[in-house]
């Protein structure tokens, strides 16, 4: 059976983006309510982590367990990775152990080349190009907490700041659901050309609309939705506080005048870690309108359904008489364990 990844939305269908919003709501309602799935049984997550992480390995790991499942934490320095060994092989041979992997890599190109190699789908957790599986918590937020009368496709979201790939990512999405998707940025950190083309040619399949601008009315007018991140740059480029504070502050900062210029009913969107007094107050951030927290849950949602639906098709389930011929088969061997006393005789 051919393998899916998840490494980058733009290769599923709007259909397939709801189906797992539908999936991760109703596995989450099943274990609120007490019930944990045992979908995953025995199924093993290996998570390759080249930066340190709380929200992804957390969610990651819960997901896995309470689906009934395990996750193995590969933590920087500890395996081959590119190293002593190159990354084709370090994916044929966890391919060979595991039945998915998810990766949080520093380069895109990293986690791509895992997908290409690896026999069992991989799952791409925040490289320096995008951010899937926290786009697929993002909407799925945005899904229990739409305005009163709206679809998502009725809705707009306005990212505010630095064209991270947490901003990128929340294009994608919303641009394939059919939203209306706005930047309010500075040039020099704004979504690049060639990225912005694949959100526009979303938009045209899904009825959605894309839009960047310096213009804090222009942007925020009828806004459902406000999202911002840090500003801090990425990796290597990271910016200096007094740097990144004078290109985006105050401007870009959400406070509570930036707020009230969206519609009434508006909800506060952060992916976290939050720098308080940078790219949000802490008026915003822990306000009844604010829905980080629950973002921030709703990782765990994302993990599940995620998991769920690539490993699902890739389950083999024995018959019964294939179960008990197997059991047999391995108790006449236990039975018959050479004695190693007896052998040394």
């Amino acid at each position: 059976m051919q393998k899916r990844d998840f490494i980058d939305t733009n290769t599923y269908t709007k259909e397939e983006i709801q189906y797992m919003i539908d999936l991760g709501i109703k596995l989450k309602q099943s274990i609120n309510a007490g019930y944990y799935p045992q979908v995953l049984k025995d199924k093993t997550l290996g998570m390759i982590f080249e930066q340190s992480s709380t929200r992804t390995r957390t969610s990651a790991e819960a997901a896995m367990t309470e689906l009934g499942g395990h996750a193995q934490y590969l933590a920087p320095g500890q395996i081959q990775l590119g190293g002593h060994e190159t990354i084709e092989d370090t994916s044929h041979v966890l391919g060979n152990i595991v039945d998915i992997i998810g990766a949080r890599v520093e380069r895109h190109k990293t986690v791509a080349e895992v997908g290409k190699f690896a026999q069992v789908p991989v799952v791409n957790f925040m490289s320096d190009y995008n951010h899937p599986t926290q786009e697929l918590g993002d909407i799925i937020t945005m899904s229990e907490h739409l305005p009163e009368g709206k679809q998502l496709s009725d809705c707009k979201i306005v990212f505010v700041g630095d064209a991270t790939q947490v901003c990128v990512s929340t294009m994608f999405m919303a641009t394939k659901m059919g939203m209306d998707f706005v930047q309010f940025g500075p040039k020099g950190f704004q979504i690049k050309p060639e990225t912005l083309a694949i959100g526009k040619k979303n938009a045209e399949v899904s009825g959605g609309s894309v839009l960047v601008t310096e213009d804090a009315d222009e942007a925020l007018k009828d806004a459902d939705f406000i999202y911002t991140d840090v500003w801090y740059g990425l990796y290597e480029s990271e910016l200096p506080k007094d740097e990144r504070m004078k290109i985006f502050y105050p401007k870009y900062q959400v406070n509570a005048d930036l707020v009230s210029k969206a519609s009434d009913h508006v909800k506060f969107l952060h992916c976290l870690p939050a720098s308080r007094g940078e790219e949000v107050t802490d008026e915003v951030i822990d306000s009844d309108y604010s829905l980080a927290w629950e973002e921030a849950g709703n990782r765990k949602t994302a993990m599940r359904a995620i998991f769920t639906y690539l490993l699902n098709p890739r389950i083999k389930k024995p018959t019964e008489a294939e179960a008990k011929k197997y059991q047999s088969e391995i108790d006449d061997l236990l039975a018959h364990q050479v004695d190693t006393n007896l052998v040394n005789d």
